[in-house]
């Protein structure tokens, strides 16, 4: 089972290879605001998720984005892929308990 910080950056990168910055704000913005991964948590989080395999260091980048020599990209591996997907069946299966119980409507 992955931390929340784990699937909150595996699920920043599910849908292509982002930077640092850009995993932080599209958590906070998916999370309304509830949520906010500050850089050390951040960067901590994504070398745990490299050592294990479930993310790495991407050379691709945003064609769109300014050059900057030190922005670091990062992509899902097919077992973070994998974990991933897990994680969320996992997370649809605890929302449909909850609705079930009453809690969510």
């Amino acid at each position: 089972m992955l931390t929340a910080a784990g699937f909150h950056v595996l699920l920043a990168l599910a849908s292509g290879s982002g930077h640092g910055y850009a995993v932080m704000r599209f958590v906070e913005e998916v999370s309304g605001g509830a949520v906010r991964l500050g850089p050390g948590t951040l960067y901590r989080t994504i070398n745990r998720l490299v050592a294990d395999g479930l993310v790495e260091e991407s050379y691709e980048g945003d064609p769109e984005a300014p050059h900057d020599a030190r922005r670091r990209y990062y992509k899902l591996t097919v077992a973070g892929e994998r974990a991933a997907r897990d994680e969320a069946q996992l997370m649809a299966r605890m929302v449909t308990a909850a609705r079930e119980a009453g809690l969510i409507a």
